[in-house]
């Protein structure tokens, strides 16, 4: 446990390092405003912080610098809000309502210009549940069947049958699921459809049960997708010039994108912001890198995660405003439609 010089200290040459990128000496951090302590002083509380693993000596420099572990630290005890101007947040974010992909898009685009790192968003997962469901005969023994969610989204799925349905049966039977089933997760459907299929003429039954079948096996393979913005921010970054292996693998990570799909679904878990410091997390194998991410929500639902990626030497507290503004903002917006 840390005493409050210890902390002090500690928050002091973390701060200075995301500010300067340059290891921190003893001498400079005398110098520090607030930190009324002699270099001695600060040697040998360097040198605790150092044994307890929170920070590190670089073999090219007198200075320290913090590990993984004190980052850890920092963010959370140590982070003290500061006011800040982020209005174009507020901004860029006011877009139609009815182009959900657009402001997917430009959320993206906004985390990355307003963080000057990478900014990420995976998109909304289809509900599963239904808001109205049609059919549409496209010729005999093939039905496109037209699914439209709560938030207002639209699938198709084609669907081929053994006998071939009128346009009467058809509508006969999207009337049955809508009076009956109309908000119900799809997956609730077919067993609830099964209890009632004797009360049913077998042909319509035989239908319904058909296109619920198809379309909860549609909705629950659909993937999310994740739009990435700014990947080249990174080659600006002064951390990665003497190791460009890290550089590799993070490209590698926005490339492939499984990875990342997997660390935002798990983002997606956890209520509020999120960080991800170094290897932390299995999904994010780059030692450089950190994640600050959170969820968004649509009609108070949770369907999906935004956030920054960048080096372990970045001002958190910027970040964590950046994120859980947009996540709230992005929410507000793609729940207006």
């Amino acid at each position: 446990m840390l005493d409050d010089r210890a902390k002090l200290l500690l928050k002091t040459l973390v701060d200075r390092y995301i500010a300067d990128g340059q290891p921190v000496g003893s001498r400079t951090l005398s110098k520090s405003a607030g930190l009324e302590l002699s270099p001695a002083t600060i040697r040998n509380v360097m040198s605790d912080l150092e044994s307890l693993g929170l920070v590190a000596s670089p073999h090219t420099s007198a200075g320290r610098v913090p590990t993984a572990r004190g980052y850890r630290l920092f963010v959370d005890t140590l982070l003290t809000a500061e006011p800040d101007n982020l209005d174009p947040i507020t901004q860029s974010l006011a877009l139609a309502p009815d182009q959900p992909q657009k402001v997917i898009t430009s959320a993206a685009h906004m985390l990355s210009s307003l963080s000057q790192f990478v900014g990420v968003v995976m998109s909304p997962r289809h509900s599963s549940t239904f808001r109205h469901i049609e059919f549409l005969r496209l010729s005999e023994k093939r039905i496109l069947i037209i699914i439209v969610s709560p938030e207002g989204d639209v699938q198709n799925r084609v669907l081929f049958t053994e006998s071939d349905f009128t346009p009467s049966q058809l509508t006969e039977a999207a009337n049955y699921l809508n009076t009956h089933f109309s908000g119900m997760a799809l997956e609730q459907i077919a067993p609830r459809l099964q209890a009632e299929v004797e009360t049913l003429r077998s042909e319509i039954a035989t239908l319904m049960q058909a296109a619920v079948a198809a379309t909860t096996e549609a909705v629950s393979s659909a993937q999310h997708e994740v739009v990435i913005a700014g990947e080249r921010n990174l080659l600006a970054v002064s951390d990665f010039s003497s190791d460009m292996s890290q550089l590799r693998r993070a490209f590698d990570l926005f490339e492939q994108k499984t990875l990342l799909m997997h660390l935002l679904e798990e983002s997606s878990h956890a209520a509020g912001v999120r960080i991800y410091i170094g290897g932390e997390n299995p999904a994010m194998p780059v030692e450089e890198l950190s994640v600050v991410s959170a969820p968004y929500a649509v009609n108070g639902q949770i369907v999906g995660t935004l956030g920054v990626i960048g080096p372990t030497r970045m001002p958190y507290q910027r970040m964590i405003e950046i994120v859980d503004i947009t996540s709230r903002m992005i929410g507000n917006a793609l729940s207006q439609r």
